[in-house]
């Protein structure tokens, strides 16, 4: 395709302004005012001409992302007419952002030339570049030669995992089996370990009578925390928890936290499954155990979709209650604005916590709080922080009636989810509260 250039219409406009000036002073010569407009267009098909000869592009995306992370994709242009700059521009991908909305424009020296253009990803998922969009300009800067390539590019958008990295190995260290989470656990826990010679500073209550009376010296039971414990994230993935919250979705935000505990929990002998719901189940895992389990554990949080239903708790609640034989600990994430769905929750949740230790997740929403404490300033602020203030307050009462019910209630800013539920399941391991 070949199209003028702004200087080529611009030229055009005033060529025929010149023409009409000759044609009106010498009327007689009016032939000399179709010099401009012929002489142009001979330019303009001499410079449509130069524009022609080979083309090469090369794209070069990461083979996969995590979500929320920013990464460059990497362009290497050839183009055998040798024009100064190309622009170019990829085609649009709902779970990307581009820089400059997917165009660039990249110099080039002898026709060659790279560059880097910034992609950030908002959402899990397969991004697809079907097609891309160059075009440069003649040597007179008189038209543009615009080529549309059908490319068949893509980038996979993964679970956010740079919390595992950045806390996993931290946490694991502090709480491994042979350092602190030993010790804690060393005599509170709820599995007989061995019988001991009892020794100054020990528990009188954990003297084993009968054994000491057969030995004739005081013997000591010794206790370790329990292993095996069945560890499930109850993940509500409706309408709310799609909405983002400092640029990504809920979802997304304690997907990835999820992957941490998970992480850590294989890692301690826990067994790990999934649960994910909105207006029914969606995704219901075995449980997995072992250290080698969490890629599995990540390929199955990243097939977890987006939802736009309402979330129904009793269905998928009491699902969830009728499929775990044994306790569990039943991590729910989940977002709660309105006092009917809080209704449902509740009701819902007694349910589970007769068998199962329950820990209720939700994020702060920093942005709705920022609305109920701005300083109005017209009848719009006004609406918006009364309106800002009533979803807290009803929030707030979802989180009071929750702690009335014995259920630990973790609301944490996003930016911290995935440490802090981390901190929580290892401090219900400490205690053996399972």
């Amino acid at each position: 395709m070949i199209y003028p250039t702004r200087r080529a219409v611009l030229l055009m406009v005033l060529g025929a302004v010149v023409a009409l000036a000759v044609a009106a002073l010498f009327a007689a010569r009016w032939y000399l005012a179709l010099a401009w407009p012929i002489g142009l267009a001979m330019l303009i098909a001499l410079d449509a001409w130069r524009t022609r000869g080979p083309l090469a592009i090369e794209v070069a995306l990461p083979a996969s992302a995590y979500v929320g992370e920013v990464r460059e994709a990497e362009l290497a242009l050839r183009i055998g007419s040798g024009p100064a700059r190309a622009e170019v521009a990829l085609a649009r991908s709902l779970l990307i952002t581009q820089a400059d909305d997917g165009r660039m424009t990249i110099p080039l020296a002898g026709g060659t030339g790279t560059a880097k253009h910034a992609l950030t990803m908002l959402r899990r998922g397969r991004a697809l570049f079907d097609r891309l969009w160059l075009r440069w300009s003649g040597p007179l800067g008189l038209v543009w030669r615009q080529r549309e390539l059908p490319r068949g590019d893509s980038l996979h958008i993964l679970p956010d995992l740079r919390p595992t990295h950045r806390h996993g190995i931290r946490l694991f260290e502090r709480y491994a089996a042979e350092g602190a989470l030993k010790q804690l656990l060393r005599g509170e826990g709820s599995d007989f370990d061995a019988l001991v010679e009892f020794r100054a500073g020990m528990d009188r209550r954990s003297i084993d009578w009968k054994s000491s009376a057969r030995a004739t010296k005081l013997l000591a039971r010794q206790y370790h925390g329990e292993k095996n414990n069945q560890i499930v994230f109850a993940l509500d993935c409706g309408r709310q928890m799609a909405e983002p919250v400092g640029g990504i979705a809920r979802l997304d935000r304690v997907i990835s936290a999820a992957l941490l505990t998970g992480w850590l929990a294989l890692r301690f002998g826990d067994r790990v499954a999934l649960h994910a719901f909105d207006s029914k189940p969606r995704l219901t895992s075995g449980l997995v155990s072992g250290a080698g389990a969490f890629a599995e554990l990540q390929r199955l949080a990243a097939s977890i979709d987006y939802g736009d239903d309402e979330t129904n708790y009793t269905y998928a609640l009491t699902e969830l209650n009728a499929r775990l034989s044994r306790r569990s600990l039943v991590i729910l994430f989940t977002e709660v604005t309105d006092r009917i769905s809080a209704r449902f929750l509740l009701t819902s949740i007694r349910l589970l916590i007769r068998k199962h230790l329950v820990l209720v997740v939700m994020l702060r929403d920093d942005e709705l709080a920022g609305f109920a404490e701005a300083d109005p300033v017209d009848a719009d602020d006004v609406t918006r922080a009364i309106t800002a203030a009533s979803l807290l307050k009803e929030r707030q009462e979802v989180v009071a009636k929750l702690r009335q019910l014995g259920i630990d209630v973790l609301e944490t800013p996003f930016g911290d989810v995935a440490p802090q539920i981390a901190e929580a399941y290892l401090r219900i391991k400490r205690r053996d509260r399972l």
